[in-house]
């Protein structure tokens, strides 16, 4: 062969394909069943399913659009394969749902509860045509070898709920139910309520917008719209205007546990044969509850509301202007007497209620400069002896049964018949003096060291019977500056301490308008009107009468100050000489933490929970304690507490509020610590009341304390110098310490209230004691104090019995808080809290008239005559 020929062979040969492998055929694919079943509503279908096999039921049914009906879905899986759970999909027109079955829901610490029967309301989208039919399809598959199961498919009656109709239904956490609501022509508002007999199991009421899927599992019904847990009580009031289809969805769930309502978790086996995450079977897990849908309030009644409780209280305003013109035209006629009469001495007669003078010759009684109760001659010489001398030339007893008697002193002689004649109480011919020689002035220059001024200061507070005169001798206008730091420490403590508060309370109401958890706050839910962004505004309007009285309280102060600053102007004998010392810087400071009060708790019902409870008790530790000042002040005003003082202990107090409501609740070491201080604080302030400051707290006071037992009790046994103080001391060591123990055994939870009790108890004992002194004095009580008194009394009574009617609580969780809540009571907007804001608000404003005015009876008696008490 020729090698051209031997070539193209070869080549070919390379070109050519080779000869094709056989390839392995592929193997026949398992194609899983399908079966499509027509089915109809009211039918139970009994059947089974595979890995194998996939079951779709095909349901139709016509909807109208005036018409809504609801289709529940009901299943129950027969077979037990808990890891091979059998799936259901339904399919509808604009939406889907699938679950499993057993049902895994998760509860608290990642527990896990599998439920067999389960049972959800399908979604139902809206039809835009006047009749329209729908179809929808319920798939049935699982990865299990066999799974029977009964599937069935239902119409829902009622499924609309109608306004005041209630409609009772069951649910369990596997098969949740809700409800659809529609606003009728008119109506802007409806407050949805649920109730049930049960308390438990704990189960959760959902308001969500009409949308698909609706959010009915214990694991998402938090996701969307407002929710609350329930016991036996809920209620949401319902806006039309956060809905724009007119229309919401009423949800109900069953939770898995009850701890969120306050029960007790469920017992959860745990063995070495079982796993911690093996499912727990709940079995029937079911609750009875009944809903009602009521209309809410109109505007109209908010303007009423509104225009009644401003009503209420600028009446107050009126009925003040009334009474200042009527003692303006009182006071002109009387100066119209008196200019008539045209006679200087008649001034003090004719205020005391006597138509003639007596002439100073007549009185027989020594020069001012030389007579006086608690007054010196030539600046410290003064001893013991002088003291005690001033009191007169003649001494009268007087008492009471049960005490030692009080001695009380009056002139000799002629003067005697001068005080049968005008009473035993009577103004003093002071016109001629000057003012730099009152009672109430000491200058620096009358001591020659600060010794002279201290023992000059233990001469004076000893004395067992002192009078005001005694304890006003500091410059006027020291103690004027004084008593005015009260006011401006306390306008300030407001702003520092208002401007956090109002923006955490608008940021805690934020907070609920957009999550939608109203267990965030602890309303009074059926009664709770919201307006704007406040879901409770009927809570925050009723703190008005704290601000409109608070202000109202400054202007009488105001004028009242204004008044006396003219009469020192024009060296008016009775202000500079006569009654007890004004001074009204602790009159501002009340006015001023009255008003704070109402705008703090109006703060607090913004969204009332225990993490800002002081928010609406702060002030009124504060208010207590000027209170206990003020009374304190007005036979004492030389040796009264500082304002700096007075709001480091008042500080100190609400820093234990704060403690003990977040670490006092059943923490035994906390007990006794503060027991041990109240008790303390109680010994060293009877001590510091009862030696009138005149005493030491330092390394020799146990030596001391000794010296005067063993003089007192053991070398001779003698009764206290000051009976009275002692008695008032007595009973104040006992209440306290009652009080301290009550809280050592019992431990209450509420430990706010307790301590404003402690403080309460002691100012109603200080005060009972200041007018039983007053009266025992030989004075008296004006008309307008003692209707003050009883007036404010019965206020107080009424108050009192709202204020423990108990509406909400936070000491416990906001579902068992919630059975506690009312109806409104009064024009359907305001409950029996509001209540007690207006009337506790009056009842404050009471009581600080009764401190101002309560010893106007003496604005015309000399203050060498005023005891001390």
């Amino acid at each position: 062969m020729p090698p051209a020929v031997l070539a193209w062979a070869l080549l070919l040969g390379v070109l050519a394909p080779l000869p094709a492998l056989p390839q392995p055929q592929p193997q026949p694919q398992q194609r899983r069943r399908v079966q499509e079943k027509e089915a109809t509503f009211d039918r139970t279908y009994s059947d089974w399913v595979d890995a194998d096999l996939l079951n779709i039921y095909a349901f139709n049914h016509t909807v109208l659009r005036n018409r809504t009906e609801g289709v529940r879905v009901s299943v129950n899986v027969l077979s037990d394969h808990k890891d091979l759970p059998v799936l259901f999909v339904v399919r509808q027109k604009e939406a889907v749902v699938s679950f499993q079955v057993p049902l895994i829901l998760r509860g608290l610490y990642q527990r896990k509860y599998a439920y067999q029967e389960v049972s959800r309301t399908l979604c139902q989208p809206q039809s835009k045509a006047e009749v329209e039919t729908q179809h929808f399809y319920v798939d049935v598959s699982t990865l299990s070898l066999n799974a029977s199961y009964q599937l069935r498919v239902t119409r829902v009656e009622n499924f609309v709920l109608r306004t005041n109709e209630a409609f009772s239904f069951n649910a369990t956490a596997s098969q949740p139910q809700y409800f659809k609501y529609e606003f009728p022509e008119g109506v802007d508002s409806v407050i949805v309520k649920v109730t049930s007999a049960m308390a438990f199991p704990c189960s959760v009421i959902s308001i969500q917008d009409i949308l698909c899927p609706v959010y009915d599992l214990d694991n998402n019904v938090a996701f969307i719209g407002m929710y609350q847990t329930m016991t036996k009580k809920a209620a949401i009031t319902v806006q039309k205007k956060d809905f724009p289809s007119n229309s919401f969805y009423v949800v109900v769930v069953v939770k898995t546990e009850d701890e969120a309502c306050g029960g007790a978790l469920p017992y959860y086996p745990l063995s070495k044969h079982t796993s911690p995450d093996e499912p727990v079977d709940q079995h029937n897990r079911q609750k009875m509850l009944e809903v009602m849908v009521s209309p809410a309030i109109t505007s109209e009644a908010y303007v009423s509301s509104m225009l009644f409780c401003l009503g209420i209280f600028l009446s107050f305003y009126v009925l003040t202007l009334l009474i200042a013109c009527w003692e303006s035209c009182r006071q002109q006629k009387r100066k119209g007497l008196l200019a008539a009469m045209d006679s200087p001495s008649l001034d003090t007669a004719s205020l005391l209620g006597h138509s003639r003078s007596i002439p100073e010759s007549f009185l027989g009684h020594v020069p001012y400069d030389t007579y006086g109760y608690g007054s010196f001659e030539n600046g410290s010489s003064g001893s013991t002896e002088a003291a005690s001398g001033s009191l007169g030339s003649a001494e009268v007893s007087y008492g009471y049964v049960g005490q030692e008697q009080f001695k009380r002193r009056i002139p000799s002689a002629p003067m005697r018949q001068l005080c049968i004649a005008m009473g035993e109480r009577s103004l003093e011919n002071v016109a001629g003096r000057p003012r730099l020689d009152s009672l109430s002035s000491v200058e620096e220059d009358d001591y020659d060291t600060l010794a002279d001024i201290d023992y000059d200061k233990n001469v004076i507070r000893t004395k067992q019977y002192l009078c005001v005169a005694d304890l006003a001798r500091k410059d006027k206008r020291v103690l004027r500056k004084k008593y005015q730091i009260y006011f401006w420490n306390i306008a300030t403590i407001a702003v520092f301490y208002a401007l956090p508060v109002i923006q955490l309370v608008i940021t805690y109401q934020t907070v609920v308008n957009v999550t939608g958890n109203q267990d965030i706050c602890y309303y009074n839910f059926l009664c709770a009107h919201p307006l704007g962004n406040l879901s409770a505004f009927n809570n925050i309007l009723s703190n008005l009468g704290y601000v409109l009285l608070g202000l109202l309280f400054l202007l009488i102060i105001l004028q009242r100050e204004i008044n006396y600053n003219r009469a020192l102007m024009r060296n008016d004998t009775h202000a500079l000489e006569c009654g007890i010392p004004k001074h009204f810087g602790l009159f501002y400071a009340m006015g001023t933490a009255l008003m704070m009060e109402g705008l703090l708790s109006a703060c607090y019902h913004v969204c009332p929970n225990y993490t800002n409870f002081q928010f609406d008790t702060s002030f009124m530790y504060m208010i207590a304690g000027l209170c206990m000042l003020k009374l304190y002040q007005k036979r004492h005003p030389d040796i009264n507490a500082s304002a700096y003082s007075a709001y480091a202990c008042l500080a100190v107090v609400i820093f234990f509020s704060v403690v003990g409501v977040v670490f006092g609740k059943g923490n035994m070491a906390f007990w006794i610590v503060f027991s041990v201080i109240h008790i303390v604080a109680t010994l060293l302030l009877s001590t510091q009341l009862y030696y009138m400051g005149r005493w030491k707290l330092d390394s020799g006071i146990l030596r001391r304390i000794l010296h005067v037992l063993y003089t007192d009790c053991v070398r001779q046994c003698s009764g206290p110098m000051y009976v009275d103080r002692m008695v008032l001391l007595v009973m104040g060591n006992i209440i306290n310490w009652s009080l301290a123990a009550y809280g050592l055994i019992v431990h209450p939870n509420d430990f706010a209230s307790y301590l404003l009790a402690i403080g309460i108890c002691n100012l109603l004992l200080y005060f009972a004691f200041y007018i039983i002194m007053k009266l025992r004095s030989g004075e008296r009580i004006k008309l307008i104090p003692l209707l003050c008194i009883i007036g404010t009394s019965v206020v107080w009574g009424f108050a009192l019995f709202f204020f423990f009617q108990g509406l909400s609580t936070w000491q416990k969780t906001p579902a068992e808080s919630r059975e506690h809540n009312r109806d409104c009571i009064l024009l359907d907007f305001f409950d029996d809290h509001d209540i007690w804001h207006f009337l506790s608000s009056i009842a404050m404003f009471g009581s600080f008239l009764v401190l101002l005015t309560l010893d106007d009876d003496l604005d015309c008696v000399q203050r060498d005559k005023i005891y001390v008490f």
